[in-house]
């Protein structure tokens, strides 16, 4: 597809970014290019999740950033689905961001592991009613052989949020990506892309400046 060459991938204006004057701490740049982007760009908090499965082949899904602190970064899923599965064999993960509105990505890497089981439920009651009903179908990437049986199964889903909307799957799992290194890229229609990189360094963070 000759097509492919042609279609832009910024905007003509592109935000500046100046590496020399950034916070101590990854997540307070983050935070703040994070509201940048929900300004411009739909499904800011959607995030790209990246795992290994047993045999070392890696995966990827688009998920939601529930929160980011200083402890990491945040998402959910179920224990028995297939994201859930590999975090409990290998508890490495990355989380990349992409708002081309902005020219801007992040990339995260780091360990994981599971939130409390009060930190998971909350998370669960505070999903939309249909969101939670969608969860409790289970399931989650089997063959699926009848349709029909998916519309039955999320018919029984919906009756049990309304008859119990305090029902929480006991897989219901909040993650929280703690991170090794944080990396803001900026694009530059001069191909010069500026990409700034955080180090955990003990208790704290070292910058560094990455080629393009």
């Amino acid at each position: 597809m000759t097509r492919l060459r042609h279609w832009p991938s910024f905007p003509a204006q592109l935000p500046p970014f100046d590496p020399g004057a950034v916070p101590s701490a990854p997540h307070v740049l983050f935070r703040a290019w994070l509201e940048e982007a929900g300004e411009q760009v739909l499904a800011p908090h959607a995030v790209t999740l990246s795992t290994v499965d047993a045999e070392g082949a890696p995966d990827a899904r688009v998920v939601i950033l529930k929160e980011v602190d200083e402890s990491g970064f945040f998402v959910a899923s179920s224990a028995r689905s297939p994201k859930g599965r590999q975090l409990a064999v290998n508890p490495r993960a990355a989380l990349t961001f992409f708002w081309p509105a902005l020219g801007r990505q992040v990339r995260v890497r780091g360990s994981v592991s599971a939130c409390g089981a009060e930190t998971s439920a909350a998370d669960f009651r505070d999903r939309p009613p249909a969101s939670r009903a969608e969860a409790l179908i289970g399931r989650q990437s089997e063959v699926l052989t009848d349709p029909g049986e998916l519309v039955r199964a999320a018919e029984d889903a919906d009756r049990q949020v309304q008859q119990d909307p305090d029902l929480v799957p006991d897989s219901w799992t909040r993650y929280v990506v703690e991170p090794g290194t944080v990396e803001f890229w900026q694009a530059d229609h001069d191909r010069r892309h500026v990409r700034l990189r955080y180090r955990r360094a003990g208790v704290g963070w070292t910058t560094e400046r990455l080629w393009p």
